[in-house]
């Protein structure tokens, strides 16, 4: 058995993807203001502190980081999809992107002043969201927020098509908010705000807004 059998699942189906992905996800964000509310909330967070590079974890095409930009705040993107990363470049030149895992976080201790993972926990086993929250913690500042979207439910289900009807074989993970603030606790996060709502991103979708503690 390959227990990181989903990585490589999770990055062929992205890579297959890639680029009508990025053509649906394109303007979400003018169709989400309170999406765009909490993102906007992070960003004055991370200025009014001391500042400095913010990483958008599972960046996909770049649309997340491109937009944090635009707020004012020095975001790079990481993902695992070489694929999404390609795109990423093609539609934002000049920001940068890297090919990488948060399972495995290629960034120096205390090294960032924020991170998003939007949407992007979601294909994250539960047996492996503890290791993920110990890299993020990690990396993070003392006082650094981290800004998190999922999927809120119960259970996963198995993508096997999407995005232009490509072939995708990925397991998409719902959470109740309990359970996700539950595992930020345990990581040594404060969560400062937690809210669900319905979108053009998620049938029900769940915002926590945390903290990396002051040492």
């Amino acid at each position: 058995m390959n227990p990181d059998g989903w990585l490589d699942d999770t990055r062929t189906s992205y890579d297959t993807v890639a680029a009508a992905y990025a053509e649906q996800v394109r303007h979400l964000l003018d169709e989400t203001p309170h999406e765009r509310a909490a993102l906007a909330l992070f960003a004055e967070l991370v200025r009014a502190g001391v500042g400095g590079p913010v990483a958008d974890l599972g960046c996909g095409p770049g649309r997340i980081t491109a937009h944090l930009r635009h707020l004012g705040v020095d975001a790079f993107g990481i993902d695992l999809s070489p694929g999404m990363i390609e795109v990423a470049r093609r539609d934002h030149p000049g920001l940068r992107f890297a090919v990488g895992s948060m399972t495995d976080l290629d960034l120096a201790d205390a090294s960032t002043a924020g991170l998003v993972a939007w949407y992007s926990l979601i294909h994250v086993p539960d047996d492996g969201i503890g290791s993920v929250l110990a890299h993020f913690r990690r990396v993070l500042r003392p006082g650094g927020p981290l800004l998190i979207g999922y999927h809120v439910g119960d259970g996963p289900r198995l993508k096997t098509q999407g995005y232009g009807g490509h072939p995708m074989k990925v397991r998409v993970h719902r959470r109740q908010p309990g359970r996700m603030i539950g595992w930020l606790d345990d990581a040594g996060f404060s969560v400062e705000a937690n809210r669900t709502l319905t979108s053009a991103e998620s049938a029900l979708g769940g915002i926590i807004l945390a903290r990396r503690p002051a040492d």
